[in-house]
């Protein structure tokens, strides 16, 4: 943008700015340039923080007021500038991240007469999203209509990415964002030589903000979605038996496969092709009794997978030891080809999860013992684990190879006895009614993780298929799906326990 939205011969008040930033994006250094480069340009500046409660439950909200010197220079007096922002009375927004553009929008900080939006367009999940029964991530393309629709200019793009593509911090992204915004009165070199100023990394500094300087030009348009387009899977198959196993999924209604080619390269990396095989077969077989427009087909296909493929120990130390992770962590923290960098994990085995790592014969044993037993909760308990130490990574890595003998293990057994029955009621449900066979495979989503959170979404499963049980079958859908609903409404099941009742 060529012009400035505020001009210095707008003296009647201050400008005023909110910077809203989670910890580590750089919202006291952007603060601190943007301060900086007010009293450079002869203006009054000030700024306040309220700090969020850590890194992802709350963001800090900076807030600036600046004021021009020229327009008190006859009586001298500096002006009173206000600490926290005010609804509606807000010319500048910025967000380092989506959802926090989202808060601002409901603070009634951002106004189409008044303000300018910047903000990032990617995510960094909330407690209360990762906490959710089930899939409680917020919806991204509601809050960037809702923002669209409530700032006078909007600027939004993935500042995050561009900042990794560019090496540089997301502050200078966001520096350079707000100048190209074109919405304080300050030209881009004034910019520039705020960050000179504070002589910290200025020339990655400045290559962010020349990054975010130019992304900020291109105005913001709303991505549009195309629908998905039906058809035959395809696939860079490494040999026959895998291309056998793409012509299966290819013979599966077109409504499944997009699902089942996902489930069945999952289940390849979690297990093996016999393991793939297994999959296929429940889902030619249950496709092959359902009925257009084939909504169990499709809904089988993904939450099959998804239970087939329940984490275990085993599970998370593959995950744990991957080279791609370690890649994905260092380049997260920019660590240099030369530096060393510590990864910890943070570990709390119970003894349920150690003795179902175990053959089904031991695990018995153990669980009948109670000298075992007291020998294997030596074990269990919170514990930190150091895997750039040798020791560390090779008790992790002893623990991924273990996959080779994963069926024999006492939680596999488990599980998939869990899994018969899930299927068994489907089948059931499937010769009576086509919809409740949908909700009962739905109630998979119930399930996930390890640990208390694998257990409560067991015990709600498992009370929801009872209801069924005592019914004969003879449920009606919507029932199923209420129940399931209060099931994922909170994590003690008082709302599925009340529901229950009723």
């Amino acid at each position: 943008m060529s012009t400035s939205l505020i001009t210095k011969n707008d003296i009647n008040r201050p400008i005023t700015i909110v910077i809203s930033a989670l910890g580590g994006q750089g919202g006291g250094v952007l603060t601190n340039w943007l301060v900086s480069l007010a009293e450079q340009q002869g203006y009054f500046a000030q700024s306040t923080s309220v700090p969020g409660v850590a890194q992802r439950t709350g963001a800090t909200i900076y807030y600036l007021e600046m004021f021009p010197k020229s327009a008190v220079k006859d009586n001298g007096t500096p002006p009173i500038m206000a600490l926290m922002p005010l609804s509606g009375d807000v010319d500048l927004v910025v967000a380092a991240e989506l959802m926090e553009a989202g808060r601002a929008v409901q603070r009634q900080f951002v106004t189409p007469n008044k303000t300018t939006l910047v903000a990032s367009t990617h995510r960094v999940f909330s407690i209360a999203e990762k906490m959710a029964m089930g899939d409680g991530t917020g919806d991204s393309e509601t809050v960037l209509r809702a923002a669209e629709e409530a700032a006078q200019n909007f600027i939004a793009f993935d500042m995050e990415s561009l900042a990794a593509e560019t090496g540089c911090v997301i502050s200078s992204i966001l520096f350079g964002a707000i100048a190209g915004a074109g919405v304080l009165p300050f030209g881009r070199e004034s910019f520039e030589e705020a960050i000179r100023a504070e002589g910290k990394m200025v020339d990655i500094n400045l290559k962010g903000f020349a990054a975010g300087f130019a992304a900020a030009e291109s105005p913001y348009q709303e991505e549009i979605a195309l629908p998905p387009v039906a058809g035959e899977i395809t696939g860079n198959p490494n040999g026959p038996e895998a291309q056998a196993r793409i012509d299966r999924i290819n013979r599966l209604p077109d409504a499944a496969r997009e699902f089942a080619y996902a489930g069945a390269q999952k289940l390849l990396d979690y297990q093996d092709l016999d393991y793939v095989d297994d999959y296929l077969d429940t889902l030619e077989e249950i496709a092959a009794q359902d009925q257009a427009p084939f909504d169990l087909s499709r809904e089988l296909a993904r939450y099959l997978a998804l239970w087939m493929a329940f984490d275990d120990t085993i599970k998370v130390a593959d995950i744990k030891t991957r080279s791609e992770r370690v890649r994905k962590y260092r380049a997260e923290v920019r660590a240099k080809d030369d530096q060393i960098v510590n990864m910890v994990e943070f570990m709390h085995p119970r003894l349920e999860e150690i003795v179902g790592s175990l053959p089904i014969g031991l695990a018995r044993r153990v669980e009948k013992s109670p000298l075992l037993t007291r020998l294997f909760e030596k074990f269990t308990g919170p514990r930190l684990m150091d895997t750039t130490k040798l020791s560390s990574f090779l008790m992790l890595y002893f623990m991924a190879s273990l996959r080779r003998i994963r069926r024999k293990t006492l939680r596999f057994h488990q599980e998939h006895a869990a899994i018969d029955g899930w299927l068994d009621r489907v089948r059931r449900a499937l010769s009576q009614d086509n919809a409740l066979a949908v909700e009962l495979v739905r109630c998979q989503r119930l399930i996930k993780g390890y640990g208390d959170t694998h257990e409560r979404g067991m015990r709600n499963f498992n009370a929801i298929m009872s209801v069924f049980d005592q019914s004969g079958g003879k449920l009606q859908a919507a029932r199923v799906s209420v129940l399931r609903d209060a099931a994922l409404a909170d994590e003690e099941g008082e709302t599925l326990k009340k529901e229950l009742a009723a």
